[in-house]
């Protein structure tokens, strides 16, 4: 689904929510991406627990598998390459097994490693878990205190040969030190990188890197803690939080866009041109997954690299994270994996039986519940803006899709342009969006009766004394919010853009 068909034509940047036939798009576009990072190995070592040792109340793992997998930098590398992109790696391992290993499983996955330094001076860093059954006993990193100044230097000759014709450069930057003065110097330098590149920047210290001027920098919760001097409490609102320092972080990042991950509480886009966006997470409840930011900034910077917008990006980059949290150990989102996640929340559209099920479920663990509706027929802008300010009225949001019939009578014989199944999948992609359902009432009154929603939101140029469902909210103890109207954004519009534009023949 695309606010115009200039998806078809091979621009993606009218593009509004994920699809499914986006992450084949990405890949057949294979955007140039060059990450410059700490790379790290990951080791999973797995076993049973049958006693005690003897010396201490500790138990003892036999140790009887041994997995390995790319972590830090080198995750996100094989994450894009997963993608479709076509990536260097350039950063700085030791001439160790461990770093013969990472190479390998960088090679295999098709990254290439040629400015992936390995030299004797340092040690690779690693970390291992140790899982005693399904349980992490323990984690053992093996990192080294002080890279030595002539590593960092022979790194950062390896800067511009790394970075030449890319896409993208991506910056990830975990504290070891290998990205310390000579390398931030030689990436700073007027010319080293395109004004074209897209550059990404996954920093412990965000601050640090604001000579870059990154287009988007992606601070954790406890790394934009660092930068705003503040901590950021989970049992809070941590993304009005946030929303209310955008200044702050735009300032000392010097990024045009700011994206802080909040863990469980999904992503907020904070842009220098007014945008805000939040995604929300679908997390596990199994703790043995690693990585997942790794994959979340690699999807969100591919997208960017062939021309997405930034919400869209942000979407589908908390789609993929969704994908690899559900997995144990250190993982990667394909393009088939995060095609086929998408097709599946595509086809979670639920009769009225199946919602009230669910919408039952979550009111008794005490969650509110926001319902609206709407046509959606071509998504765009002011559709997915207003879907967000939707989401925050409560905990659950449902949205309500006219059937085709509906859509035929409210706009005529010619609509909907796209059918009932796509505009359902679309919205059900958008990671604001926790369920869809199809009616085929001409009010949303019957709905509204069974749902009893706490609040039913509308979009556009109403007062809640015109609207025909008011009455039943209020008769169930809900109330109507009249959400932010978009004039410059309209369906109608979109429609209009489409029919005076030639179809092209080979469209994804």
């Amino acid at each position: 689904m695309e606010e115009a068909v200039d998806g078809a034509h091979g621009e993606l940047s009218e593009v509004r929510g994920p699809a499914a036939w986006l992450p084949a798009a990405i890949a057949d576009r294979a955007p140039r991406v060059t990450v410059v990072g700490d790379a790290m190995l990951d080791g999973w070592w797995s076993g049973t627990i049958e006693r005690f040792c003897r010396e201490a109340p500790a138990p003892v793992v036999d140790i009887t598998r041994r997995d390995y997998a790319a972590g830090g930098a080198a995750n996100t590398a094989m994450n894009l390459a997963a993608l479709g992109a076509r990536v260097r790696m350039c950063g700085l391992i030791g001439d160790d097994d461990a770093g013969t290993r990472l190479r390998a499983l960088l090679d295999s996955a098709g990254v290439d490693t040629t400015d992936l330094l390995q030299d004797p001076r340092v040690s690779t860093t690693t970390k291992y878990r140790i899982l005693g059954g399904d349980q992490v006993m323990l984690r053992l990193d093996d990192t080294q205190d002080r890279v030595p100044v002539a590593a960092v230097e022979a790194l950062a000759a390896r800067v511009p040969h790394a970075v030449a014709g890319a896409d993208a450069v991506m910056v990830c930057d975990y504290g070891s030190g290998a990205l310390g003065g000579p390398v931030r110097e030689v990436l700073g330098r007027a010319g080293m990188i395109a004004p074209a590149t897209l550059v990404v920047v996954d920093a412990h210290d965000t601050a640090a890197w604001c000579s870059l001027n990154p287009d988007i920098v992606t601070p954790n919760a406890q790394e934009a803690e660092q930068v705003l001097a503040l901590r950021l409490d989970p049992r809070t609102d941590r993304s009005a939080v946030v929303g209310q320092h955008r200044e702050r972080l735009l300032a000392a990042t010097n990024a045009a866009a700011v994206v802080v991950t909040l863990d469980r509480d999904g992503t907020v886009l904070l842009a220098r041109d007014g945008e805000v966006h939040r995604t929300w997470a679908r997390p596990a409840t199994e703790k043995q997954a690693s990585g997942a930011g790794d994959t979340f900034v690699a999807s969100l910077t591919a997208a960017r690299a062939v021309g997405l917008p930034l919400t869209t990006s942000l979407d589908l980059a908390q789609a993929a994270a969704d994908v690899v949290v559900h997995r144990p150990g250190t993982s990667v989102c394909t393009t088939a994996d995060l095609t086929s996640h998408l097709q599946q929340v595509a086809d979670t559209a639920l009769s009225t039986p199946e919602l009230l099920r669910e919408v039952a479920a979550h009111r008794a663990a005490g969650r509110r519940i926001v319902l609206t509706n709407g046509c959606f027929d071509v998504l765009h802008r002011g559709h997915t803006r207003y879907l967000n300010q939707a989401k925050q009225l409560g905990d659950i949001l449902v949205v309500a899709l006219n059937d085709d019939a509906g859509v035929r009578r409210l706009k005529g014989p010619d609509r909907p342009i796209n059918p009932i199944a796509d505009r359902a999948g679309v919205i059900a992609s958008l990671s604001c969006v926790d369920y869809v359902t199809v009616f085929d009432t001409d009010t949303l009154v019957p709905l509204i009766e069974q749902l009893r929603p706490d609040v039913y939101a509308k979009g556009g140029d109403y007062t809640a004394q015109m609207l025909e469902e008011t009455p039943a909210v209020e008769a169930c103890g809900g109330r109507v919010s009249i959400l932010d109207y978009v004039p410059e954004r309209s369906t109608a519009a979109v429609v209009r853009r489409i029919r005076a534009t030639p179809l092209a023949e080979d469209a994804p």
